[in-house]
């Protein structure tokens, strides 16, 4: 099969998995209904406090919307290992090679379009209940945070996903990243200090903060989340490789 045609079969088998299609919509909706509640609700509250960073807090719902990014980059790997469906795409697709990259390519081109269009839709309608506490686009951080922000979403999908090749689970990837980002992340960060900041959540967010805290900037802290996205879909690759269907 050409490359078009493996990733158009990887385009239709995305459309047709619910969990998948499901988690890439709750990016988008879970993403920007909590943002709604919390600029409409605490929103200039929390902005009339002292050290208050706009910009960090108009992404506030990002924390939600990434563990729906995630999701979604391991259903659309986990699906493949129900019921012998790998077999039967590797049946179709036999070069291995081409058939991971087809499935992370379109995995990770949804994330990023739906991550961009999460992004700048929650920033933007957040600010229309801010009032006086509103800020623009052309504000200092604020483009790069909305640009970023999808660029973060489309790589925890990745790392997801090629977690998934490599654990053939998207249910183990589920119970180890959720918890590690809702808990351990917070807890090890309180313990190791400053080696917390190169954890791929912490370092990634990096670039939602008006001036990025820590060693890291606002590109080098993304650079460190695409590398832990990287070494995961290399560590799948390499599972695929190795092991039989």
């Amino acid at each position: 099969m050409s490359p078009i045609a493996v990733l158009h079969s990887e385009w239709i088998k995305i459309k047709s998995v619910r969990a998948s299609a499901g988690s890439l919509t709750a990016v988008f909706a879970v993403t920007l209904a909590i943002t709604v509640l919390a600029c409409a609700t605490v929103g200039r509250a929390e902005a009339d406090n002292d050290g208050y960073d706009p910009v960090f807090g108009a992404f506030y719902a990002l924390n939600f919307g990434q563990l729906a990014a995630i999701s979604f980059g391991a259903t659309a790997l986990s699906s493949e290992y129900l019921n012998g469906a790998l077999r039967v795409s590797l049946s179709a697709v036999p070069r291995r090679g081409l058939f991971y990259a087809a499935k992370l390519a379109v995995t990770g081109a949804l994330a990023l379009a739906v991550g961009f269009a999460t992004s700048f839709a929650s920033f933007l309608t957040g600010q229309a209940f801010m009032g006086e506490y509103a800020i623009g686009l052309g504000d200092p951080g604020a483009l790069r945070a909305c640009l970023g922000s999808g660029i973060y979403l489309a790589l925890m999908a990745l790392l997801a996903a090629g977690l998934t090749a490599l654990l053939r689970s998207g249910v183990a990837v589920l119970s180890l990243l959720i918890p590690f980002i809702l808990i351990a992340s917070f807890v090890v960060g309180d313990i190791a200090g400053g080696v917390a900041q190169y954890l791929p959540d912490r370092a990634g967010q990096q670039v939602l903060h008006v001036n990025p805290q820590g060693d890291l900037g606002a590109w080098t802290g993304l650079a460190v989340t695409a590398a832990w996205a990287g070494a995961a879909v290399l560590a799948g690759w390499w599972a695929l490789r190795r092991r039989d269907a």
